[in-house]
């Protein structure tokens, strides 16, 4: 088949509050080329613990933590980074300082790309606004493009349209939230035209509700060959 393959996940781990071994056994078991990570650490001790974080894992860290707000990308060793840059939203007085985070990377094979990784405000007042300055952001990336995120809202939101408007994902009705049993969508992947996805899926089961208050989001992507 005609393209280089990369699997990819998005996961709020809310916080590493929940049942951590199943939470790492879990993406081992998931083996993802990039894990787009919401709720890391990013307070005291942040790079400690990102780091234990991905080694559990058995990935490393490619950026994020404490500059993205929370934000984290951790990728495999078949996956080479180039450049990383984290983005943070003007904080609203008395509400969550939330970004983004960024990494352009390559594997063998296929020609750069992008993944970002956001995870928008609980507030509806705050989340439009979020999702217009990542998407300026985006916007100027060139070449093939990743976005994950818990946006904390579902597809008719508006910031989700924003993020999502001119890119390719799932239009199923496919609930994340919260594990235990799922009643709404807040989480998606969403690619650049020019990104083929082969499959795209929650995951469901025992482990999944132990490690996490939200389901892990999981796609199976093929890059254009170079």
């Amino acid at each position: 088949m005609p393209g280089v393959p990369l699997r990819v996940v998005s996961y709020n781990i809310h916080g590493l509050r929940d049942d951590r071994r199943a939470l790492t056994g879990l993406i081992r078991e998931l083996a993802p080329d990039v894990l787009v990570v919401q709720e890391a650490p990013r307070r005291f001790r942040w790079r400690e613990k990102c780091a234990a974080l991905a080694g559990q894992c058995g990935m490393v860290v490619a950026e994020g933590g404490l500059p993205s707000l929370g934000n984290l990308v951790l990728v495999s060793l078949r996956v080479n980074v180039h450049r990383t840059w984290c983005l943070r939203y003007p904080l609203t007085p008395g509400r969550h300082m939330r970004g983004a985070v960024f990494v352009e990377g390559s594997i063998l094979g296929s020609g750069r790309f992008t993944v970002t990784g956001s995870h928008l405000a609980t507030d509806p007042a705050e989340r439009p606004a979020q999702a217009e300055r990542w998407k300026s952001e985006i916007s100027e990336i060139s070449g093939q493009v990743i976005v994950a995120a818990d946006f904390n809202e579902g597809p008719g939101g508006g910031a989700w349209r924003t993020v999502a408007d001119g890119f390719v994902g799932n239009d199923r009705d496919i609930l994340t939230y919260p594990s235990a049993l799922p009643s709404r969508r807040l989480d998606g992947i969403f690619v650049s035209p020019d990104v083929e996805i082969e499959s795209y899926e929650i995951i469901d089961s025992e482990k999944a509700r132990r490690a996490s208050d939200h389901l892990p989001v999981v796609t199976d992507l093929r890059l254009p060959s170079v």
